[in-house]
């Protein structure tokens, strides 16, 4: 019979974790292998999970019915996948996105992989909600991730941007468009599009000034 929650919360899965990377933060995550042997180890006999799937469509993926666009305009689906879990007499599904750290996966680069990563991490979540084991490493990580997706969100590196425009313009200019052409299409003139360039170093020297103006006042 399995450990109560409180003891199984009180069980260290730090030394069986590994690390990953997610902008500066080190997040630590268990494997759902040893995950499962944790569970054995503590009294469970009977530990396992399986993809949900949708009625519909036979698939494990799920279209959350939302949208969102990346840094090249393109609509992607927000997907979702969920995971039933049975531990000895305890059986729940757990269902959440399918991310890339702590953003969701764009549709060029969904795979097979990504959703079975997805899966394994929803089993370990699942059980750290329902059974306690892990469940205080979920906190740290749920904090880590929140701050890098607030960094995300709030910071943007203006020069970054120009050189992801830079890119774009540079991409048609290889096709045999000229300055004047690329202008025309974006509803520009080539001197707008010169003044626009000017415009990235401009705000950043200006975000450059303000920031160490706002040092001494820290």
């Amino acid at each position: 019979m399995l450990k109560t929650y409180r003891e199984m919360r009180e069980i260290d899965v730090i030394p069986y974790c590994e690390e990953r990377t997610e902008g500066k933060e080190k997040i630590l995550y268990l494997n759902w292998a040893k995950c499962m042997d944790l569970l054995h180890e503590n009294g469970a006999e009977v530990v396992y999970f399986e993809p949900v799937k949708n009625p519909t469509t036979g698939s494990s993926l799920i279209s959350s019915g939302f949208t969102f666009k990346d840094s090249k305009d393109n609509t992607n689906s927000v997907y979702e996948t969920a995971v039933h879990i049975v531990i000895d007499d305890k059986e729940f599904d757990f269902q959440g996105p399918v991310m890339n750290g702590a953003n969701p996966v764009k549709d060029n680069s969904m795979s097979q992989q990504r959703l079975w990563n997805s899966q394994c991490r929803l089993f370990v979540k699942g059980v750290a909600i329902h059974t306690g084991l892990g469940f205080d490493l979920w906190l740290d990580n749920e904090e880590k991730e929140q701050k890098v997706q607030k960094q995300e969100d709030t910071f943007h590196d203006i020069m970054k941007v120009r050189e992801r425009v830079l890119q774009e313009f540079t991409t048609l200019n290889k096709r045999g468009l000229g300055k004047a052409e690329i202008a025309e299409m974006i509803g520009m003139t080539e001197d707008d599009l010169d003044m626009k360039f000017k415009m990235y170093a401009s705000l950043a020297n200006m975000e450059k000034k303000l920031v160490e103006a706002l040092r001494p006042l820290k």
